[in-house]
């Protein structure tokens, strides 16, 4: 299923690098790098506006608890199902997946909840790092993997929005940093090792960037990267990985997602539904 036309994409303009200082001289081709970056990088945001827009609008109905993802894409979602909360009157309540989601749901006068009072979820929508030709996903580049997954499966309906560029026939293709492993501080190093050994590949502790040591996840564990070599059979290595003494969740997402829209290039929307066996 396709939809079509609902952005036209915005002139191309230059970056703020290559604008920079007047009195610099910029090769023409440099010019060029920098425009062609800006546009896909505008074609890329229109496409998860795409993706976003479509699947609140096909699965947010009054009356509903939903629990809202976290990362780029979201943020898109959040506007759309704000906007038609206002414009509609939707009696809407929603759970948030981390501190990101809680501050869009509070930012846009949305009703906040969680899992307490709203333990069943009536759909919840999230982004992903890649999505697979069966709906198997990497989640967790953002660090929220375990709530993410906690409110993906107390949901009836669990849909998921993403870009073409995390679109792949098979988990590895597109996304290169690994599988995402939330762990126990002081299992890091173990946890580590004894995956490396099973599973091949390696697992790295994932590091900050604006702040010294380690990223430190909403539940104030770590995060170890897992770059594995070669294809697996997901759902025997997420089981296995999550026995590990240790481990508190996995970014793979097995069997769980029920529908993804991807926003294409070309300004469509394509659906994908897993497929029947």
């Amino acid at each position: 299923m396709t939809l079509q036309g609902w952005v036209s994409f915005k002139k191309h303009a230059a970056g703020f690098v290559c604008l920079a200082s007047r009195r610099l001289a910029v090769p023409n081709n440099y010019k060029h790098v920098c425009l062609f970056s800006q546009s896909a990088a505008n074609m890329a945001e229109e496409a998860k506006k795409l993706a976003a827009y479509a699947a609140v609008d096909n699965h947010i109905q009054n009356n509903q608890v939903v629990g809202v993802g976290s990362g780029s894409t979201i943020v898109y979602a959040v506007d759309r199902l704000a906007e038609r909360v206002r414009q509609e009157k939707l009696n809407i309540v929603c759970v948030p997946t981390s501190f990101q989601a809680r501050q869009l749901i509070l930012q846009h006068g949305l009703t906040l909840s969680d899992l307490d009072r709203h333990p069943e979820l009536d759909v919840a929508i999230d982004g992903a790092d890649e999505v697979d030709k069966d709906l198997t996903l990497i989640k967790g580049g953002g660090g929220c993997l375990t709530q993410e997954k906690i409110v993906a499966g107390c949901a009836k309906h669990f849909v998921v929005i993403a870009d073409y560029r995390k679109d792949s026939k098979a988990l590895g293709q597109q996304w290169k940093k690994g599988v995402p492993v939330e762990v126990i501080p002081m299992a890091h190093v173990p946890v580590s090792r004894t995956i490396a050994k099973r599973f091949g590949g390696e697992a790295n502790l994932r590091m900050a960037v604006s702040k010294a040591g380690p990223v430190v996840t909403d539940n104030s564990n770590f995060i170890l990267d897992w770059k594995f070599e070669h294809a697996q059979n997901w759902k025997e290595v997420n089981t296995a990985i999550k026995m590990i003494p240790g481990v508190v969740e996995t970014g793979l997402f097995v069997g769980m997602a029920e529908r993804a829209y991807f926003g294409m290039e070309d300004g469509s929307v394509q659906v994908r539904d897993p497929a029947v066996n």
